[in-house]
């Protein structure tokens, strides 16, 4: 059991914001995304990408869409200045795309990062300072004017140096590190000290960026926090207002959703949530949340998978099988009731329909994923997603009854194997179960007869390994073929389907029949390019398989 909370822990004080409007807004259009997957997500790893993998990744954000790209911490490596001198010197950039980099406020760093980005295009030149009280007083030792005045100090020298170089458009980005504990006047004062001294314009404009470097308190209080600076930070106008959210509290995509309802204008994160401690907010969940909004996210996940394995092998960490939207089961229902409702969801489905299939907020289809994993079957599973299977690899629907009773034959299996079940080894199962059922009566051949107005049958059948030939009549073909065989049964139901199309297509036959002794109804199946054929083989496989639940069947099969 925990201990000490109450006395070792306090709640975060929420912020006082009288007539907040966060609550009453929705997303409308998608944030500015910047991506902090090589320089934060970078930082991150048990092995720091090689230069190789840094620019693969930069090409996959490249090729997905995302138009501002944190690249490197020049001053921190020799590795780092040197990617961001190969995207320079190579011209790797795109024209609509800006490279942004990291430095603390301090001079020597300042310097060596400016010169990382002589000749680029347009740059984004991040800086920070830690501003939160636990930070100034046990880390720094610093009152608040000292944090100020560093963080000024910084901007006037990044100032000074880029106007040296006119030939780059220069953006300054500026974050009071651990904003989401630092006191909002005191946040509120840094910022505007800094807009004073980089002097922006609406035709300019300045990021200033407010991380929750800790998340530190429910995803409101960040909203709050957010919607307070929104408010009151000068040339709001001239300033593009971002976000940073971490994830210790498991609420990043949350905060940032809320953020964005409170004024933010543009959100910074990984693609799958990588970064420090438990990592900056989801990129790809946080856009594709608003893509089943009906808001066009601006990023291309078309082929999700490529993307997914691409990361996977630039950062060497694994994505999580239930990762949202992009995990390798999260389209993948095992549950009986979760299958059922899924496969009469697409059955319902026409095209031009709004997307409302159930327990899929997203058509996996839209992301590159097929339908092939959406239902898969384990001791868990039910009919619905047996039929389904069957129904979207080898094109069988089964009638509702036959359903219950093969599902019952796989439920079997799952218990005494523990094993999934895949689509292939279904149709192996079916096959066994009803298609293969020609015992003790194999059907050899048959041949109608015109018998005044009832129809005339003729039966050549193996049984029990002796040839005979049977004949009977009725009002159709399957009740000669019951006259013929002479078994108590009765047929209870019969449909028939084709199986495929054009020359190649086969008949498939369905009859349940019931017999004395036996509990319930039995199914048998047939499958024959000749539907008469596949009514009588489904009939055969019906009698022998209800003939095996008779007290003699069950007799002889334990004999």
């Amino acid at each position: 059991m925990l201990k000490n909370a109450n006395s070792k822990y306090r709640p975060f004080p929420a912020i006082v914001l009288p007539n907040r409007t966060w609550p009453a807004k929705v997303i409308e259009h998608a944030p500015i995304w910047m991506s902090t997957d090589l320089r934060d997500g970078n930082q991150a790893l048990f092995e720091p990408m090689n230069a190789e993998r840094k620019l693969r990744m930069f090409e996959t954000l490249v090729q997905i869409g995302v138009k501002e790209i944190e690249v490197a911490f020049p001053s921190a490596s020799q590795t780092d200045f040197d990617f961001v001198r190969k995207l320079i010197d190579e011209d790797r950039i795109p024209a609509d795309v800006t490279i942004e980099v990291l430095t603390q406020a301090r001079e020597h760093l300042i310097h060596r990062t400016i010169e990382s980005l002589i000749g680029a295009r347009r740059a984004i030149v991040h800086v920070y300072n830690a501003t939160a009280r636990p930070w100034r007083e046990q880390v720094f030792g610093m009152e608040r004017d000292d944090v100020r005045s560093l963080a000024v100090e910084a901007v006037g020298l990044i100032k000074t140096l880029t106007a040296q170089y006119p030939e780059t458009e220069w953006v300054l980005q500026y974050s009071p590190e651990t904003f989401s504990q630092t006191e909002p006047d005191f946040a509120l004062e840094i910022c505007n000290a800094v807009i004073d001294t980089w002097c922006p314009s609406p035709a300019s404009k300045l990021i200033i960026n407010l991380p929750a470097t800790v998340e530190a308190a429910t995803p409101n209080v960040y909203a709050d926090q957010v919607e307070f600076m929104h408010r009151h930070l000068k040339q709001r106008d001239s300033v593009v207002l971002s976000v940073h959210p971490h994830n210790d509290r498991g609420t990043a995509v949350a905060a940032a959703e809320l953020a964005i309802m409170a004024g933010a204008d543009r959100v910074e994160g990984c693609l799958f949530g990588n970064g420090e401690r438990t990592g900056n907010v989801d990129l790809v969940t946080l856009a594709l949340n608003l893509y089943t909004q009906g808001v066009d996210p601006g990023l291309d996940f078309a082929d999700i998978n490529h993307v997914a394995r691409t990361v996977e092998d630039c950062t060497q960490l694994p994505i999580h099988p239930r990762h949202p939207y992009v995990g390798d089961l999260v389209f993948t229902a095992f549950s009986g009731s979760h299958q059922d409702a899924i496969k009469k969801g697409l059955s319902c489905r026409q095209a031009g329909d709004i997307w409302d299939v159930p327990y899929l907020p997203i058509d996996p289809a839209d992301l590159g994923r097929n339908y092939e994993s959406v239902i898969r079957v384990n001791s868990q599973s039910g009919k619905g997603g047996i039929a389904y299977l069957l129904e979207a690899h080898y094109g069988l629907v089964m009638p509702r009854r036959l359903q219950v009773e093969f599902s019952g034959v796989v439920q079997k299996h799952t218990d005494a194997t523990g094993a999934e079940v895949n689509a292939d080894e279904l149709w192996r199962m079916f096959g066994q179960e009803y298609l293969d059922a020609q015992t003790p009566m194999r059907l050899h051949g048959h041949h109608l007869l015109e018998e005044g107005s009832e129809q005339g049958i003729e039966l050549i059948v193996e049984i029990d390994g002796k040839t005979r030939k049977l004949g009977g009549s009725g009002n159709g073909p399957i009740a000669a073929a019951v006259a013929a065989l002479g078994t108590p049964v009765r047929v209870m139901s019969y449909e028939e389907r084709s199986l495929g199309h054009g020359a190649d297509a086969r008949a498939v036959a369905f009859v349940e029949v019931a017999m004395e002794g036996v509990d319930g109804s039995v199914f048998g199946v047939g499958l024959h390019s000749n539907i008469i054929t596949a009514s009588i083989l489904a009939l055969i496989s019906a009698t022998n398989r209800a003939t095996a639940r008779t007290p003699a069947g069950m007799a002889h099969q334990a004999a």
